[in-house]
Order: C-alpha cells, then sequence, then structure tokens
C-alpha cells in the first residue's frame, strides 16, 4: 500500500471541512482534504440557501459548496475525491487510509465528516427531497410562509421546529407515532397551547404525496390502520441525527448520542493533534455558518498545534 506523509489532512468536505482548508492552506499548512461519500456535505441537497451572510439573493447549496471548494484551493489546498476506510490515532504520525488502497500519514487530523439527517426511508421522501421535503426547519422554513406543512417526529427537536414554523406558517401538523409527545413539558405546553399546531398521535406517514413541483400532502396511517390524507407543501424530519463518527469511536471521546466531544470553547479532542468541526461536534445548531465558524477555528487551533507541538519537537 503507497504510504503519503502531509502536515494537515481533513476529512469531509462541507461548510467546515472547506472552511478548514481556506484558513489552513493561508497559514502554509499545506492541507490535503478528502470530500468524502457526500462531496460539500448535506448543503448539496438542499435548493435555497438565504440564511448565509454574503448571499443577498440567495444562493443553491450547492453552488455555494463549489464557491468554498474553490476558495480552498486558490490558497493551495490539495482537495481530493475518496472515502476514509480506516484510521490508527493511537500512533504518530497519525495512520488514515483511503479507500483501502492509499495510506496517509499526518502530523494533524481536521475530522469534519457531519451528521446525516434520519429519514423515514420512503421512497416518495427520497424522491421529492429538496423539493418540500427537509430536515432542517431553520434552513427552509422560510419558504413556507403562510402555508401548510407538516413534522415528523415527537421529541424536543420536532417541537422546537414545529413551534418555530407556527410562527411563520399557517398551519403545523405534527405528526408522532406513540400517543405522547417525548419533549420536554415546557416544550409539550408550548405546541399544545400554540393554535395553529395540530398534533396527530398515534400516525405513520405512509407515502409523501406530491407532483412536478413538489410535496402536495402526505398520507398518513393510524395505529388502528385508518389512512389520512393532509395537503401540505411542505414536509420536514425532526428525527434526528447520526453523526458520522463510526471510524473514531475507538480513538475519540463521543457523546451519548455519538458526536465528537471537545474541549471548551476549542476543536480540540481527547487526542493531541486531532480536531473536530462542524456537525460532528455539534448536536445543537448544525447551521451552514455555525460549521464554518467551527471550520475556522480547528484551522488555528490546528495551526498553533503544528507551530508549538510538533515543530518544537514535543509530539508525545
Amino acid at each position: 500500500m503507497a504510504t503519503e506523509k502531509v502536515r494537515c489532512l481533513i476529512i469531509g468536505s462541507g461548510p467546515a471541512g472547506y472552511t478548514a482548508a481556506i484558513y489552513a492552506a493561508r497559514a502554509n499548512l499545506s492541507p490535503v482534504l478528502y470530500q468524502g461519500i457526500e462531496p460539500g456535505g448535506q448543503l448539496t441537497t438542499t435548493t435555497e440557501v438565504e440564511n448565509f451572510p454574503g448571499y443577498p439573493e440567495g444562493i443553491t447549496g450547492s453552488v455555494m459548496m463549489e464557491d468554498l471548494r474553490k476558495q480552498a484551493e486558490r490558497f493551495g489546498t490539495d482537495i481530493r475525491f475518496g472515502i476514509v476506510t480506516k484510521v490508527d490515532f493511537a500512533i504518530r504520525p497519525f495512520k488514515v487510509v483511503i479507500d483501502d488502497t492509499h495510506e496517509i500519514e499526518a502530523d494533524a487530523v481536521i475530522v469534519a465528516t457531519g451528521a446525516t439527517a434520519r429519514y423515514l426511508g420512503l421512497e416518495s421522501e427520497s424522491r421529492y427531497r429538496g423539493m418540500g421535503v427537509s430536515a432542517c426547519a431553520t434552513c427552509d422554513g422560510f419558504f413556507y410562509r403562510k402555508k401548510d406543512v407538516a413534522v415528523v417526529g415527537g421529541g424536543d427537536t420536532a417541537c422546537e421546529e414545529a413551534s418555530y414554523l407556527a410562527s411563520i406558517c399557517k398551519k403545523v401538523y405534527l405528526i408522532v407515532r406513540k400517543n405522547y409527545l417525548r419533549a420536554s413539558k415546557a416544550m409539550q405546553q408550548r405546541v399544545l397551547n400554540t393554535p395553529n399546531i395540530e398534533v396527530i398521535f398515534e400516525h405513520n406517514t405512509k407515502e409523501v404525496l406530491g407532483d412536478e413541483n413538489g410535496v402536495t400532502g402526505a398520507l398518513l396511517i393510524g395505529n388502528d390502520g385508518v389512512e389520512r390524507e393532509i395537503a401540505i407543501d411542505g414536509f420536514f424530519l425532526a428525527i434526528g441525527h447520526t453523526p458520522n463518527t463510526k471510524l473514531f469511536k475507538e480513538y475519540l471521546q463521543l457523546d451519548e448520542q455519538g458526536y465528537i466531544v471537545t474541549e471548551g470553547g476549542t476543536s480540540k479532542t481527547n487526542v493531541p493533534g486531532i480536531f473536530a468541526a462542524g456537525d460532528v461536534r455539534d448536536p445543537h445548531y448544525r447551521q451552514a455558518i455555525v460549521a464554518a465558524g467551527s471550520g475556522a477555528i480547528a484551522a488555528l487551533d490546528c495551526e498553533r498545534y503544528l507551530m508549538d507541538v510538533v515543530a518544537a519537537g514535543n509530539v508525545k
């Protein structure tokens, strides 16, 4: 297996990975970035992005990620296709295997592998993804102002998203498969006391309905087997995210949900020289601008580590 030595390796290519690459490249760290299974990250599956600073007219997620990629390349980032299939963070330099064929030895690694939104697994759900189906109400809710939408889920996130959507939408259906909400009492009360939120207990989504223009409704089925159809323009999933940390769990400290734990307000993990940025360490905000900011933090932490520790020969 061919082996290559690099100073700074970045795993992941969403807002966090690309921003880390921009900062690392400008610091002359000669970063190598592997794009992973979804180049550009979750934003490439969205349509319009209107809440990222610097784009007053809005921009599509895929174009924005392409702009970030070009900016990273402009400063000298070596951006490559490839998927990390194995890591060893117990030795130094760190060893990372790409596609089971190429080994990288890195002095420092920035993990920006993101988190994957959980979907119901319906074919119709996939068909209308980006055309009314979304996993981020904060990102896409604005497009459904004064329209009817549905949120799937019964936890705090679902209730928060339903409450947010209720402030801008005409009506919000909250589809809950159990006969109760799992959210905190305060969140439950907020939802149940909001006039334009209708909670539909003991129902699952059988199909997302739509046409060539996008979502038009949803077909629900109750626990009693009775079907019900609702007319909606937007269908929001709020059943959680899965952080892409499986490869790292042997070496990095993770929280109960599997997110990488970082030190204070930094990107530092429990392994010196390994840094985390973006949704892979953020179970709360999951916004592109937050991920980009954490990418900058990771690159700055990485730069200081390489300067103070590796260059000084103090690597443990």
